[in-house]
C-alpha cells in the first residue's frame, strides 16, 4: 500500500510496482491507513507529511495494532533530517525524496521477500 498525498508520487510508484508484479493499493489520506480492516497490506509506503496527518503518528499507531504491528513500514519524506524520528516511530526503513526507483524496488523486495511474499 502507498499512502502519500502527492498524486504524482502515488501514480509513479503504483505504476512501477505493478509493472514489477506487485498488487498495489493507494490512498492519499493517511487516516485511511488506520481504518484498514478487510485487506491488510504486505508492506506500507507511508509519506511523513500528509494533509492533516503526520506519517510518524500513523506509523506508531499502525505498529501498535495487533493485526498490523508486523507489517513493514517504509516512511518516505522530502526532508532527510526526519530519518531518526521515523525509525523511533517504528518505521522499518526510510527513503528520502526524491528517490531512485531502483532503491525503492530494492527496499520493497527486501521486506516482501523477508516475509515470504515476493
Amino acid at each position: 500500500m502507498i499512502a502519500d498525498d502527492d498524486p504524482g508520487i502515488v501514480d509513479a510508484v503504483e505504476m512501477l510496482l505493478e509493472f514489477e508484479g506487485y498488487k498495489v493499493t493507494a490512498t492519499r489520506d493517511g487516516a485511511a491507513v488506520l481504518g484498514m480492516a478487510e485487506e491488510l497490506p504486505d508492506l506500507l509506503l507511508l509519506d511523513i507529511w500528509m494533509s492533516g496527518e503526520d506519517g510518524r503518528d500513523i506509523c506508531k499507531r499502525f505498529k501498535e495494532g495487533e493485526l498490523t504491528k508486523n507489517i513493514p513500514v517504509i516512511i518516505i519524506s522530502a526532508s532527510r533530517d526526519v530519518r531518526e524520528s521515523a525509525i523511533i516511530a517504528g518505521a522499518d526503513d526510510f527513503l528520502a525524496k526524491p528517490f531512485e526507483m531502483d532503491e525503492l524496488l530494492k527496499k520493497v523486495a527486501h521486506f516482501t521477500q523477508k516475509q515470504g511474499i515476493g
